[in-house]
């Protein structure tokens, strides 16, 4: 079964589309009847339902989406490739908030700016979807309120377990909760040894992702290796060998 990135890659983005402001000006409730939503009635994805507003685009490896204090006029969803939210901090650290895989949603602000940066870890395509036009549109369709729901209730749930890894555990706990992590949401398949899990960040990335040194994320990744919990083909390629050592970690 398709992922639900390249669903929306396949179904709805095989030919950018874009969507002009003025189709919007007229309310939807003598444009159309309102949708009502209901889980029978539609199989689309909360991504999937918000995507269908926006047009694609395409971004270079490291390259910046959006800057911390920049308008924050766009929802952003990644399609391919992945992304870094983060902050560069006072004293020149940098810590990274969260990567944004295919699927996930970006771009949330309470404000009309943005509190951070997000940047591309690797070659991304991404569709950007003006919020002006969520807004006046989910006022109207039952649908893309509730699919807006989900994904801010999605993100809130990343956001409370990144926080419990950052302030209860330890670093090899860190590691190998990231590791599983990463091996659910890309959907990493099981391979002759083990799961097998690309990773698109660099171990700096994941460092600052977990609040530890890139000596201490390497440290970490070769004693889980030493005792066979995962193996090291490349250094963007994990194999998970011993999923309950790495779970019994995670608890």
């Amino acid at each position: 079964m398709p992922s639900p990135a390249a669903a929306i890659a396949h179904k709805t983005y095989a030919q950018p589309r874009a969507y002009d402001s003025k189709s919007f000006a007229e309310p939807l409730s003598s444009a159309r009847p309102a949708h009502r939503w209901t889980e029978e009635a539609d199989t689309r994805t909360p991504t999937e339902v918000v995507a269908r507003l926006g047009v694609v685009a395409s971004y270079a490896r490291n390259a910046e989406i959006f800057g911390e204090d920049q308008p924050a006029e766009n929802l952003y969803i990644v399609l391919s490739g992945a992304v870094r939210i983060c902050k560069l901090l006072g004293d020149g650290r940098r810590q990274i908030e969260t990567f944004c895989l295919p699927g996930d949603v970006f771009g949330w602000e309470m404000t009309g700016r943005h509190r951070f940066s997000a940047e591309a870890v690797s070659e991304c395509k991404i569709v950007r979807v003006k919020r002006s036009i969520l807004f006046s549109r989910a006022s109207d369709d039952a649908e893309l309120a509730h699919a807006l729901w989900a994904l801010t209730a999605a993100e809130l749930g990343r956001a409370q377990d990144h926080l419990l890894v950052l302030g209860r555990k330890t670093a090899q706990e860190r590691v190998a909760t990231f590791l599983l992590d990463m091996a659910e949401r890309a959907g990493a398949g099981q391979g002759p040894n083990g799961v097998e899990v690309t990773l698109p960040m660099s171990r700096q990335d994941i460092a600052d992702f977990l609040g530890l040194t890139i000596e201490t994320v390497s440290r970490t990744l070769t004693h889980l290796e030493e005792i066979s919990a995962i193996a090291l083909p490349s250094s963007r390629r994990v194999v998970l060998r011993d999923g309950a050592t790495l779970k019994r970690l995670n608890s």
